[in-house]
């Protein structure tokens, strides 16, 4: 068994696959739209959820790879208000060069936290949330 983050975008899943692409060198393995629902019927009772619904061009899954940790993803019901509370993701690059150059790729847009630093467990180590309000905890191995 295994468990899996699975991250709700309200209406920016696309945005955001492709920021993560650019900065972390995602990869999309699975991207499936509404339009492509095998059962639309069962979808539009989702819309009383809190947003407008799913619209076709909406995200309703995505699989992508960070590394070798596999998240998933979606566009949820489009209320365009992502809630990230009480979570973070942690990225545990290998060096403190590849600590910064994530650290400030995650920053771009987004909102640090507590800057990239050295500590008593980590050569650098520092928390930003992403453009998208994702919590990133970056911690580089001592």
């Amino acid at each position: 068994m295994k468990v899996a983050p699975y991250l709700t975008f309200e209406g920016r899943c696309e945005e955001a696959l492709n920021f993560y692409r650019s900065a972390l060198g995602a990869q999309v393995t699975v991207l499936m739209r509404a339009k492509e629902n095998p059962d639309p019927a069962a979808a539009q009772g989702c819309a009383e959820g809190g947003g407008p619904g799913p619209t076709p061009e909406m995200v309703m899954h995505a699989t992508f790879t960070v590394g070798e940790t596999t998240l998933m993803a979606s566009d949820g019901m489009g209320s365009g208000k992502t809630n990230f509370d009480g979570i973070s993701l942690a990225l545990s690059p290998a060096s403190e060069a590849e600590a910064q150059r994530l650290f400030n790729a995650l920053a771009d847009g987004g909102q640090v936290q507590m800057p990239l630093t050295k500590t008593f467990f980590s050569q650098a180590f520092g928390m930003v949330a992403d453009r998208f309000g994702v919590p990133w905890l970056v911690v580089a191995p001592e």
